[in-house]
């Protein structure tokens, strides 16, 4: 069942409008939540970084939208699913209806969707740059949006070469994340990842590793402009977003990488999920 706006609803009980602004302006934005039966995995920091987000989209926030009352309606909606280890969440938030470029107003309207979480890290896992089209940099592009459209075309490009993901560039030439998540390198025993300011999406689990590294002495933490070039000098890669948590890469054109970092960073972010409040 998905969460209308509180509502529990069949999916074909789910009516959105033709004038819906997610749907003709990608007006919307979401994010993507693991969680078991009883525990939304890391609901503070998707929380306020939804709410972070809609005051940059000058979305009015209802006085209800509580971090409380956000947690109950997706337990709620968890609570209508069969018995699974864990589940992927969707939260959209979205302008209601009205407007074209100007909407009529800045109330929004919300969906929760449901389904049983079964991805499995995979042993191989190629990647490769996607040159078509930019991920610009600027501070809008660190916002989970509905206006995926790169995002999408690099998915299709990677089906269309047998790649499972793609790394994606800004106007300088620079890394940015893959389709789906960030990404890190390791080089020697310092690790790094696209500052912010390449315009990479604002990840939790990006956060949680960057913590995580930061409290291990042996290694640094840089969060930087990366080179395309300098995947192929990497000893590891690896990628990471709330779903999948961390997947090493394994080959970068013909570059092979080690998992034995990566692994490592995998397992303290297993036990953190499990930790976390």
């Amino acid at each position: 069942m998905l969460n209308y706006n509180g509502e529990l609803l069949q999916e074909n009980e789910v009516l959105l409008s033709a004038n819906n602004r997610a749907f003709k302006y990608g007006d919307g934005l979401f994010e993507t939540i693991k969680t078991t039966k009883t525990k939304v995995v890391f609901w503070e920091d998707h929380y306020f970084r939804l709410m972070a987000s809609m005051r940059m989209l000058r979305m009015k926030i209802p006085m209800s939208f509580t971090l409380e009352f956000l947690e109950q309606e997706i337990l709620k909606t968890v609570a209508t699913q069969n018995d699974a280890s864990f589940y992927r969440v969707r939260l959209t938030v979205f302008r209601k209806d009205g407007g074209f470029y100007t909407p009529e107003t800045n109330e929004i309207d919300f969906l929760i969707e449901c389904f049983p979480l079964n991805y499995q890290t995979k042993n191989t896992y190629i990647v490769d740059v996607y040159k078509d089209f930019y991920n610009y940099s600027g501070l809008l592009s660190t916002v989970k949006t509905t206006n995926r459209m790169l995002n999408t075309l690099a998915s299709i490009f990677a089906k269309e070469n047998d790649l499972d993901n793609c790394v994606l560039i800004n106007e300088n030439k620079g890394v940015v994340e893959v389709a789906n998540g960030n990404i890190f390198i390791l080089i020697d025993k310092t690790v790094k990842t696209p500052a912010l300011t390449e315009g990479c999406i604002k990840g939790i689990i990006r956060k949680k590793v960057i913590e995580i590294i930061k409290k291990n002495p042996e290694y640094t933490i840089e969060e930087t402009s990366i080179s395309p070039f300098e995947i192929q000098k990497a000893d590891e890669v690896f990628i990471t977003n709330a779903i999948i948590g961390i997947q090493p890469v394994t080959q970068y054109k013909k570059k092979n990488f080690n998992t034995i970092f990566s692994e490592k960073i995998a397992q303290s972010l297993r036990l953190l999920e499990i930790t976390s409040s």
